[in-house]
C-alpha cells in the first residue's frame, strides 16, 4: 500500500509542478504592456520561463526515462496557458492580452539531446540545459512577432493593476543592450544548465523516497 501511496503522490506532483509552472508563467505576455521596460521585462521573463521549462522538463524525463516527455511536460504546460488566455478573453479582455509562451520547441531541443545520446543524462542535463537556454528567447521573440500590433493593445487594455515597482520612468530600450534575445539566450544558457541539474538531482531524491 504505501507503494502504490509513494507512486500515486509522485504522479500527481508531477501534475502539481505541471500547473504551478504555468501559473507562475502566465503573465508571460505582460511585457508588451509595460511598454518602456519592454526588453527589459522580456529578458527577465525569459530567462525564468526557460529555467522554470529546464526543471520540470528534465525531472519528469529522466523520472520516466523516455525520450518526448519533456514536450508532453510543455505540453501540459501550454494547454494551461491557453485555458488561461481564453478567461481572460471570456472577461472581455482582448485576444492577445497574454501572449502564450513557446516551450514545446525547446523542450524537444531536450528531449532530442537526450535521445541521440542515447539517455545519457548528463548530455540531457549540460546539452538539454544549453539548448532550452539559448532556442526559447528567439522562439519566443518570432511569437511575440505575429502579434497585431502590442503597443496599441498596451496602451488600449492596460492591466487591471500594475506593480509599483514596474511603473515606468523613462524608456530604457537599448541603453545597456541593443538585443534582448541575444542577451537573454546568452544568460538562460548559463542559467538554465545548472537548473536543469537541480532537476535531475530532485529526481535521484524522489527515487531514494519512494523506495524508503
Amino acid at each position: 500500500v504505501m507503494v502504490w501511496l509513494r507512486r500515486t503522490t509522485h504522479y500527481l506532483f508531477i501534475v502539481v509542478v505541471a500547473v504551478n509552472s504555468t501559473l507562475l508563467t502566465i503573465n508571460a505576455g505582460d511585457y508588451i504592456f509595460y511598454t518602456d521596460w519592454m526588453w527589459t521585462s522580456f529578458v527577465v521573463f525569459s530567462i525564468s520561463q526557460s529555467t522554470m521549462l529546464a526543471v520540470g522538463a528534465i525531472y519528469y524525463m529522466l523520472f520516466t526515462g523516455v525520450p518526448g516527455t519533456a514536450t508532453y511536460y510543455a505540453t501540459i504546460m501550454t494547454i494551461y496557458t491557453w485555458v488561461a488566455k481564453g478567461a481572460w478573453f471570456a472577461l472581455g479582455y482582448p485576444y492577445d492580452f497574454i501572449v502564450v509562451p513557446i516551450w514545446i520547441p525547446s523542450a524537444m531541443l531536450m528531449d532530442l539531446s537526450y535521445w541521440a545520446t542515447r539517455r545519457n543524462k548528463h548530455a540531457a542535463i549540460l546539452i538539454g540545459g544549453t539548448l532550452v537556454g539559448l532556442s526559447f528567447p528567439l522562439f519566443n521573440m518570432v511569437n511575440l512577432l505575429l502579434i497585431w500590433d502590442p503597443l496599441e493593445v498596451a496602451f488600449k487594455y492596460p492591466r487591471p493593476t500594475l506593480p509599483a515597482y514596474m511603473t515606468p520612468i523613462e524608456p530604457q530600450v537599448g541603453k545597456f543592450y541593443n538585443s534582448p534575445v541575444a542577451l537573454a539566450s546568452g544568460a538562460g544558457a548559463v542559467l538554465t544548465v545548472p537548473i536543469a541539474g537541480l532537476g535531475a538531482k530532485l529526481n535521484t531524491w524522489t527515487y531514494r523516497w519512494m523506495a524508503a
